[in-house]
This record gives C-alpha cells, structure tokens and sequence, in this order.
C-alpha cells in the first residue's frame, strides 16, 4: 500500500528528497567549508575582540565605506599575496564583500592555505547597513591636505 502511493507521487517524493538534501547542505554547509558564517551581531563582536578584517570588494566598492580598518583587498589579490597575509594565519578574520558571496569563496582559500578562525559576514556590507552599523569613509586627499594646515 506503501509503496503503491510512493510510485504513485514520485514527483513528491522526489521534490521531498531534494528538500531534505538542502537542508542538510544547509546545515553542514559551514562546517564542511572549514569557516563560519556570521551575521552582522556577531561580526561586531569579532571586530571588537579585535579580529582582522578582510574587505574583498573593489577599491571603488570600498570608497564607498567600509567596516572598522578593514584592509582591502580583491580576490585575486588575495590569492597572489596569500603568502604574506599568513601573518594572520592563527588570528580570528573577518571576511566580507557586498553580499557575502565573494567573501565565501576567499573564506574557503583562506582555509585551504592554513588560516584557522575564518569568519565570512553572512549578506556582506548590506546585512551591516541593514543591522543599522556604521561605515568608515577614506578621507579624501583633498581634506588630508586641508587637516595638514
């Protein structure tokens, strides 16, 4: 009778199957990926406990503001200067883009050079401006040169 109706609804059976496989990727995703994936909060407490934090937007995304004194850095930066961030291989790091994904995908490279205490900000800069946190602005040279006199 059982297996009647599952021949039956097979399309539902399957849909339930896949369902279920997302929501365990879901789930073990991160831990699978040897980082973890922060909201907003928690990325707040980590720049406050003194994490380092990795921006990996474009300098022009970045001019636009950016969280703490985070160091910019493109990934393709990141992978030709791997060797020299080692530095802060055992440091708690902080990694973000505009909505997390660029920042996912440094996060694992990161992991796979070594780096112990990744961190990615789950939904980048817009989760931090949606959580109502502040951005740092470059100081424009123009203004560096006025603040000189």
């Amino acid at each position: 009778m059982f297996i009647e109706f599952v021949e039956e609804q097979i399309l539902l059976f399957v849909a339930l199957g896949v369902i279920i496989a997302m929501l365990i990727m879901s789930y073990f995703g991160d831990k699978l990926s040897g980082f973890q994936s922060v909201n907003a909060e928690e990325a707040v407490r980590l720049y406050n406990n003194g994490a380092w934090v990795l921006d990996v937007r474009s300098e022009a995304e970045y001019k636009t503001g950016y969280i703490g004194e985070a160091k910019n850095m493109t990934a393709a930066e990141v992978t030709n200067q791997i060797e020299q961030l080692k530095t802060h291989q055992s440091d708690d790091v902080l990694v973000y883009c505009q909505s997390g994904a660029r920042s996912a995908s440094v996060a694992k490279q990161l992991v796979k050079a070594g780096f112990t205490k990744v961190n990615n900000l789950s939904g980048g800069v817009m989760a931090w401006k949606n959580a109502g946190l502040p951005l740092n602005k470059p100081i424009s040279k123009k203004k560096q040169k006025r603040d000189a006199k």
